[in-house]
Parts: structure tokens; sequence; C-alpha cells
């Protein structure tokens, strides 16, 4: 690859019911005082002096997927609109056994069945008969059963960058405020490096693989933003149990629809809360059925709206009606160039000019809108003791009035409501850090 592509390719690789009676805590996460943020020069994986040109920041993301197309050809290939899907396979929600039966008299064969006790439905993952390309096989299985849910296997991938270790100045110090006893969150991510500091005494569930989770760089970040803490650092919900999922496992063709619909059977089962998944891709009509169900019943759901650039169409799940959509700003409050913009943005956060824990090193700079969706979600968790409709509506109106308006006044399809978490302010021991 030509460097330049390189280093475009880094810049990425990443309602009713009562009021809340209580103030929220304000939100610790880690800052690197004096990191250089005019004009967004500074990004993750290199300094790409870039303006913030559309097709520029869109690119990024098709460079990644062209790149995790070609080297898992096996597994992967791109739907019509070039997102990456697994390989001849079609997803089915809770199809009849009549549905199954034409499917099978037609030479598909029954692959994986997921059966999601947490929601009372089932996916069943059909295979495309040799020589029928899956789009095809998509448009034969929806001929066949009209009124059943059918759509591609898509894979979503992450919404943010780790990059490289974080030296001096180190992450500043705050008063973390109360811990959050008692509250629970999920993650919906890649696996989370459990022996890392800031994971001490953290009461960490695991699921997702068979051979235990695999600790990656952005699921560790994402999850330390949550629940890490330690002398210097504080996520958004210190003292809370996670309940992590890792949909990846490792492996290049993680992150598909099955393994992200049954994530969120398992957090429902465990009746946790608040689910925060940092991953983006294509709308699927899969997906969107089973977030549907899983915010009927009272969960909160946070996403990263992705990183494709204020042009961008939306990104999923974020872009669904009922999933709490967060964008990033940097230190000055400003929204990062490459976060999508859209009516569907419900608030901001802080996404750059950070650090989480880093998967070989203790902190790392993070930038991107996946950093921004766990300070919304620790605020969230923060609130919520359990799954109960009327008590998320409140939470969501609670953390609206409580959000900094920022841009055009009211909502607005850059920040949405408006910033929250924003108490990020280095102590004055490190301000003098950074001025030597």
């Amino acid at each position: 690859m030509k460097r330049p592509q390189y280093l475009l390719l880094c810049l990425l690789l990443g309602c009713a019911g009562p009021a809340v009676g209580q103030i929220l805590p304000p939100v610790q996460v880690p800052n690197l005082p004096g990191l250089p943020t005019d004009e967004i020069n500074r990004t993750v994986g290199g300094t790409v002096r870039t303006a913030a040109d559309p097709e520029r920041l869109r690119e990024v993301r098709r460079l990644r997927i062209r790149e995790l197309l070609r080297t898992n050809r096996a597994g992967l290939e791109a739907d019509p609109r070039g997102a990456p899907m697994l390989r001849d396979e079609v997803v089915a929600l809770s199809p009849s056994a009549e549905a199954l039966e034409r499917a099978r008299a037609e030479g598909f064969k029954v692959g994986r069945t997921r059966t999601l006790e947490g929601l009372d439905t089932t996916i069943v993952v059909l295979q495309a008969p040799a020589g029928m390309s899956t789009r095809r096989a998509l448009q034969r299985l929806r001929a066949l059963d009209p009124g059943g849910i059918y759509d591609f296997n898509h894979v979503y991938l992450s919404s943010g960058a780790v990059g490289e270790a974080a030296g001096d100045p180190a992450p500043a110090s705050f008063d973390a405020g109360s811990p959050a006893k008692g509250a629970r969150v999920g993650l919906i991510d890649g696996g989370v490096q459990r022996s890392h500091p800031v994971f001490q005494g953290v009461a960490i569930h695991e699921h997702g693989c068979a051979g235990g989770n695999v600790p990656s760089e952005h699921g560790t970040a994402v999850a330390s933003l949550l629940v890490g803490h330690g002398d210097h650092f504080s996520g958004a919900a210190v003292g809370a149990e996670l309940y992590s999922v890792d949909v990846y496992c490792g492996l290049a063709t993680g992150g598909a629809v099955d393994a992200v619909a049954e994530a969120f059977s398992w957090l429902s089962r465990e009746r946790v809360p608040v689910i925060n998944i940092s991953l983006v891709g294509p709308a699927n009509s899969l997906l969107e059925q089973v977030i549907r169900i899983v915010t009927a019943r009272g969960h909160i759901v946070v996403a990263a709206v992705g990183n494709d650039g204020p042009s961008s169409p939306p990104l999923y799940p974020a872009a669904y009606p009922e999933v709490i959509a967060v964008t990033g700003v940097d230190s000055q409050q400003r929204v990062l160039i490459e976060a999508c913009r859209g009516k569907h943005v419900d608030f901001a956060a802080p996404g750059a000019d950070m650090a989480a824990a880093g998967l070989n090193t203790e902190f790392a700079l993070v930038r991107g809108t996946s950093f921004a969706a766990p300070i919304a979600a620790g605020l969230f968790a923060r609130q919520l003791a359990d799954v109960d409709r009327d008590h998320a509506a409140s939470a969501v109106a609670a953390l609206t009035a409580q959000a900094v308006d920022l841009g055009p006044r009211g909502p607005d399809k850059v920040y949405g409501n408006g910033l929250v978490g924003d108490t990020l302010r280095p102590s004055p021991e490190l301000a003098k850090v950074s001025a030597r």
C-alpha cells in the first residue's frame, strides 16, 4: 500500500414517566494536557495534515473495508453497497418451520442456529446453494417467505482508533466522585484485557467466545472508559460491574450480525440496564428488530455515530431511532471533523485529546466517537439499577436536561441535545508537567 493511503487508513482504524430526582455526578475521564488540537492535525496512528474533506473522511473506512475484504476473501465479501458481510450467508429472524422447508427444497442449508433466550426469538443462518450469489440468495429467500425477516450477515467494525502509548504528560488525576456501586453496564465489542491495572477489583463478566475472550485494543480502551479506575484514571461509571461480550474472538470475520444479536440476547437475559456498542455498519433488518425488542423491554442502548465524516449517510446501529447516538468532541468542545452528523445524533461527549487503557501499555491515545459513547453509557448506568422502560425514559430526560447546549440553540444535527461528561480539567500538578 502506498504510504499516503497507509497514513489515511491509520487515521480512523479504528417519553412518559417520573423525573429522576438525583443529580448526575461528574464523569471522570482521563485527559492529556498540552496535546495539540488545532485543526485536528494530531491523529491517532500518525500525524496527517487533512482538511475536512468529506470524501477523504469517508474514504478512510472504505480503505479499511477494502483491505479487510482483500485479506479475507474466503470468508468475507461486499454487499451491493460495499459493506462487508459473511460470504454465502443469509440470516433469518425466527423463520417458521414451513419457511425453512421451502428454503431446503431450494437447496439452502441451515448453518448455525442461535436461540436468543433473553429475547424469545431465534436467528438462523442459511447458506446459499452452490453457484448462487449471496445477493441472489437473499432475494430468493425473501420471495419464498414474503412475511419473514431476512438480511445479509453484515460485519460491524469499530468506530475509533487506539494510537501510540501515552507518555509524559500522564493521564490527569481527578476526584472520581461517589462510586457507581450496584450499577451494571454492558459492552458489545472486542475482548477486554482483564489483567490491566485499571480493572483491578472490577467485577467483569465475560461472554462470547467458546475458547475464552480474546483481548483487543478497542474493547480494552472502551471498557476502561466505562469502569476503569486508578491513581490517575477514572472511567465514567467507576464501581459498576461490567458485562463484556466479545463478538470478534480475534477473528477477521468477527462482528457479524448473528454474533451481535446473541450479545444483546445475553445482556438482556442478565438484565443489564445499559448497553454500549461502539461499532458501526450498514442498516440491517435483523439487527433493527433485535434492538427494538431490547429497548422495548427497558434497556438503554448507546452507540457511536461513526467517523465517516459530516456528509456521510447515517451509520448503524446508532441511526436507529431507539438507540442513543453519541458523537465526539475534542478538548475545546469542537465536534470531531470525522464524526458523522444527522438528526439521529442525541448527545456529544469527549472523544479526543485523552487516553484510555492500552493493550500492551498502561495508557494509549484514543480518538473517535467510539470513545465518546462509553462516557454517555456510564452516565446512564449510574442512574439505572434495573431494566425498566419508565426509568430508562426518565434517565434520558435527565441527561438531556443537564447537557450543555453547543452549536445552534436547541437540538441540532452536530451535537444533538448537547455535551455530557465534559469535566476534563488537568490537575495543577500535571499542568506544570505539560509546560516543561
